[in-house]
């Protein structure tokens, strides 16, 4: 295991105090490349970029930067024609019709969105269905479209049995497929059916079940800020700083962040952001502080737009300088 201290071998020095700065992405020079090329409707610059990246080598954040792109939608309708047994096509159009789907819901609460937008919701979640299906069925051993009916069958609402059928799916061809991991939590958050206990067990079964060193432990994190998200003013800082609360947090780090074998790659600047997070919350400056410098100042959106939606950067300084250097 390697010690808090130590993390300025794998992780860097932090010389100074970094001004903090939202990373819309991994860093990846493909995710710029294809979402150029997206935005273009050039696609067979898009294929070419999304085949060099395999489905054993995680395309998801490839993906996702084609789906968020606007107009996709009208220049891959020409492509599924010209290319009927292609399972490359189909996957683009689901995922482009999930992030479409959230365009037309909006980030408003449930009782903000109007009944014309949760039926045009639904209705492209229901076509990303069918195109994510029938990329499964040309490419069976494929993670993407299992992973994209996942957050589909979420939208959907299709209830808990088929979201941990559809989850299984998707770790039976990858095991530690970190964001499944991350959509089946939130498929049983106490927000989306599920319970704390059942959101507490699922987080810390799948991140010992990994081996050391994997992003899994961020699931023990995550669980944590989502019962405090779910609490008033008061009690909320109570939990957090109750010592089972502390001591999780620190088991779950001493797995994954703290592991001689974690390294930088897929998602672990947003692990490391949401640790800063949680140990921030809880009060452990020592903590807080040393997951701070390893992320160098590099924010991401997520966990930090909880505490602020409009300005995730603000947040992270603001818990970083309450923490202290």
């Amino acid at each position: 295991m390697a010690l808090l201290g130590d993390w300025g071998l794998t992780l860097g020095k932090w010389a100074g105090r970094p001004s903090a700065r939202v990373q819309k992405d991994s860093g990846d020079p493909a995710v710029g490349r294809v979402r150029e090329a997206a935005a273009a409707g050039n696609w067979p610059a898009v294929r070419e970029v999304l085949e060099a990246r395999p489905e054993s080598e995680d395309r998801v954040e490839l993906l996702w930067a084609v789906g968020d792109t606007a107009g996709v939608e009208r220049w891959i309708s020409p492509v599924l024609e010209a290319e009927p047994e292609a399972a490359l096509p189909r996957l683009v159009a689901g995922i482009r019709h999930i992030s479409w789907g959230w365009e037309a819901r909006t980030a408003a609460r449930a009782s903000q969105v109007s009944r014309e937008q949760f039926d045009l919701f639904h209705a492209r979640l229901r076509t990303a269905e069918t195109w994510l299906y029938e990329a499964a069925e040309r490419e069976p051993r494929w993670v993407s479209p299992w992973y994209g009916l996942q957050v589909t069958g979420r939208g959907l609402q299709v209830g808990q049995v088929t979201a941990r059928r559809r989850f299984e799916a998707t770790v039976r061809r990858d095991p530690h497929h970190l964001q499944a991991h991350q959509q089946q939590l939130q498929q049983v958050c106490d927000k989306w059916g599920g319970s704390h206990e059942e959101m507490h067990a699922f987080a810390r079964a799948s991140a010992f079940a990994a081996p050391g060193g994997t992003l899994l432990g961020q699931l023990v994190a995550i669980a944590h800020i989502e019962e405090w998200l779910s609490l008033d003013s008061g009690p909320d800082a109570a939990y957090m700083g109750r010592h089972e609360v502390k001591a999780s947090l620190h088991e779950a780090a001493d797995h994954s962040i703290r592991h001689l074998d974690f390294v930088r790659e897929g998602g672990w600047l947003q692990v490391l952001n949401t640790f800063a997070m949680a140990f921030s919350l809880a009060g452990d400056r020592n903590a807080a502080r040393e997951c701070f410098r390893a992320t160098e100042g590099r924010v991401t959106e997520f966990p930090w737009y909880y505490l602020d939606g409009s300005d995730p950067a603000a947040a992270y300084r603001k818990r970083r300088s309450a923490i202290g250097r």
